[in-house]
């Protein structure tokens, strides 16, 4: 399956989506077809403040258009942010999507996790993922350390890379997620989050939205 890619928001995202479709795809000795599109991230960040899906939506349409030139057959959208008019795009996409929603809240599912953190942008930790998650309890940081690690995020977002300070910021909520709301994991609601997270190396369990999402994409893709 020739996969579409609606990339730049931000660009460190697309960067983690296409380095880990390019790994996976290696050791499953497929062929990788892969088309990558460009969105904005400041227009993203705009729309989503407003809420205007519609805006936001006729973006997707737009570039996906492009992707359906390419010969794509598949699109998905490299951001979290940008999943906040995911269903109306979906209802008018000109190629099926793989909603990153829908696969993370499968996979939580699947671990079993009843209580879980979560840091990213604004309407993303306060909406609760966007309130997709019936399996269990989303928890975001407590004013003013959500207004905080809204800003190191778009930022961060942004400039495609992270600072002493701003990962300084992530950690610390994700300390007190953990040790006094009694989160079992941490959620990381932004793609961008790839730049001061791993899975690997974090000091406690991460809920990788970027990497669910792109081995979804792989598995789909290769079915």
């Amino acid at each position: 399956m020739h996969i579409g890619l609606i990339g730049g928001i931000g660009p460190a995202a697309t960067d983690f989506y296409y380095r880990r479709l390019i790994s996976t795809f290696a050791r499953k000795t497929a062929t990788l077809e892969l088309t990558i599109v460009h969105a904005d991230t400041p227009t993203l960040l705009n729309n989503l403040a407003r809420n205007d899906a519609a805006a936001q939506t006729a973006i997707y349409t737009r570039l996906t258009n492009r992707l359906v030139a390419a010969g794509a057959e598949c699109v998905c959208v490299t951001s979290i942010a940008g999943h906040f008019c995911i269903d109306d795009f979906k209802a008018v996409s000109p190629l099926p999507v793989i909603d990153m929603i829908a696969e993370v809240s499968r996979a939580i599912e699947t671990r079993g996790l009843k209580r879980i953190g979560i840091i990213g942008t604004r309407t993303v930790m306060e909406t609760r993922f966007y309130g997709r998650i019936t399996s269990a309890e989303i928890i975001p940081p407590g004013k003013p350390e959500l207004d905080d690690v809204h800003q190191a995020y778009v930022s961060m977002a942004a400039s495609g890379s992270v600072t002493d300070d701003q990962r300084s910021i992530f950690n610390a909520a994700c300390h007190r997620l953990l040790k006094e709301q009694g989160a079992e994991a941490i959620m990381l609601g932004g793609t961008d989050l790839a730049l001061a997270f791993n899975e690997q190396t974090a000091e406690f369990p991460l809920v990788d939205c970027a990497a669910i999402h792109a081995d979804a994409i792989a598995r789909l893709a290769t079915a």
